[in-house]
């Protein structure tokens, strides 16, 4: 091989870790920013927490970040009192100095990780939250166990009740037949019978909730009739409907139900009320609760006719630099420690100042989702304007991914609710007048059609299209049929009732 030199000109995208952290924060909900808060606490022992107090000569602020919409709007964004208190420290000329303005727009969405972090911890622990985050749940199959233990049963008929048990889904319906599950007991237990298997299953099935160990739906409501007191009104007729008809139940076939049972039209109202109370999937009673409690990070209220928005100031703690630590630093002195304290200081003031450019990028996102969606703030969904990532982008002049990083898992809380930035946004469908018109205000008014319909009569997707169509919002059958699932509503057939 021969050496030789080569001059090669080239261009290379680089982010700096100061950059990469900003981003990183940029993207982070409200619990894993104060994971990753409590994480640099714990790490850094430049950063401390400020007490409440005579405020100090400031530096930087690590959660204030104010933002003033252009002068001829109502919206305007008020000042966060939660985190101010960086000192001033003297470092002479040996810190590296901070730009002004530091950048957190980016495009390149492969040079960073995930923006899940690991479930956050709260800040000021407590022996009540920490039984409350190791508490567990208890789970469908621990309730039947714990009942089963309380019942007096023979050897064999205890180890067939544990199969059943362990064939229970969580909706409380069998996974397998109960001639499976014989089958199954049969290769591990001598002289199982299924008549036995079966009085076991009987005796399950009386245990709570009302309707476990079912093999259907059919079965888990009769079990459920069974349990009812002898005196309930109706009670007959709905088990002999529910033996009978149940498919025409499910579809509303009501007049056919009326021709077969001989019912007046009074009468199996009664009887479909009854119906209606019991609970088609008892095991989703039981089990684990996975709710997750949403801490909004901007708030917005109307004062004096105008429209302002504020940081959630209970979202993080207040932060600044140690005085004790940083005074220990020597300008000329090179040692381990010296240069540990040094590094750790400029960690500490760039996660100040990524907070805080944190902060003003997600105040000025909100600003002007508020100023663009003010019809919804006063006159709710069907005032909705459609709005897109590209839209907010030029507004703040900032990429699109930015914006798609300001609004994933940050919430508004206005008067209305509390909603995720990215609600707002939502695609458009022309009007006839030449305007366009939310796909959210569209859902708005086929929910608000939908609830106004004649239980007898209800609307069909093609008479909800005509129905828009005549206020100049031409939308597709099969449109509406999207909107109308991701409502949750269900055909018109399925909706169909008795007065």
């Amino acid at each position: 091989m021969k050496q030789s030199l080569q001059l090669k000109l080239g261009q290379q995208l680089t982010m700096t870790p100061q950059l990469q952290q900003a981003i990183k924060l940029l993207q982070l909900s409200t619990l894993d920013l104060q994971h990753e808060i409590q994480e640099a606490l714990d790490t850094n022992p430049m950063l401390e927490v400020t007490e409440d107090g005579p405020e100090e000569d400031t530096e930087a602020a690590t959660n204030d970040a104010s933002t003033t919409s252009p002068a001829d709007t109502d919206t305007t964004a008020a000042k966060n009192d939660a985190g101010e208190g960086v000192t001033e420290i003297d470092t002479d000329n040996w810190e590296q100095s901070l730009p002004d303005d530091l950048p957190v727009d980016t495009q390149w969405e492969d040079l960073l990780p995930s923006a899940s972090a690991p479930m956050a911890q709260p800040i000021e622990n407590s022996d009540t939250d920490f039984d409350y985050r190791n508490a567990s749940q208890e789970s469908l199959q621990d309730k039947l166990l714990w009942q089963l233990n309380l019942t007096r049963l023979s050897d064999l008929d205890r180890s067939i009740a544990h199969a059943i048990i362990d064939s229970t889904d969580a909706n409380g319906r069998l996974t397998q037949t109960i001639e499976e599950i014989h089958q199954s007991l049969t290769e591990q237990l001598d002289d199982v019978e299924l008549d036995e298997a079966v009085a076991v299953l009987h005796r399950l099935q009386q245990f709570e909730p009302s309707g476990v160990c079912t093999h259907d739906l059919q079965e888990c409501l009769l079990v459920q009739l069974q349990q009812l007191p002898p005196d309930t009104p109706w009670l007959a007729q709905a088990k002999h409907l529910v033996s009978r008809h149940i498919h025409q139940i499910g579809n509303g076939d009501y007049n056919q139900i009326l021709r077969r049972s001989k019912l007046t039209e009074n009468e199996l109202s009664h009887v479909l009320s009854l119906i209606q109370t019991l609970d088609p999937y008892p095991g989703q009673l039981v089990g684990s609760d996975d709710t997750q409690y949403v801490v909004p990070d901007v708030y917005v209220t109307k004062r004096s006719d105008r429209w302002v928005v504020e940081l959630n100031p209970d979202i993080a703690p207040k932060l600044r630099i140690n005085t004790d630590y940083a005074q220990l630093i020597k300008r000329a002195d090179n040692s381990s420690d010296n240069n540990f304290l040094r590094d750790n200081l400029q960690e500490a003031r760039w996660f100040l100042k990524s907070l805080q450019s944190r902060n003003e990028t997600l105040m000025k996102v909100a600003s002007k989702i508020v100023e663009h969606q003010r019809g919804f703030l006063e006159h709710g969904e069907e005032a909705m304007k459609p709005l897109v990532l590209h839209d907010i982008a030029e507004a703040v002049e900032m990429h699109e991914s930015t914006i798609s990083r300001v609004t994933t898992q940050k919430y508004m809380h206005t008067p209305r609710g509390v909603f995720e930035l990215k609600y707002f946004f939502s695609s458009h469908v022309s009007t006839d007048s030449g305007g366009e018109c939310s796909s959210t205000a569209i859902r708005a008014i086929i929910k608000k059609l939908v609830a106004a319909e004649s239980p007898r009569k209800p609307l069909s997707d093609s008479k909800i299209s005509l129905l828009l169509g005549e206020q100049g919002i031409q939308v597709a059958r099969r449109t509406i049929a999207k909107y109308r699932d991701a409502l949750h509503i269900p055909p018109s057939n399925e909706r169909k009732r008795l007065m």
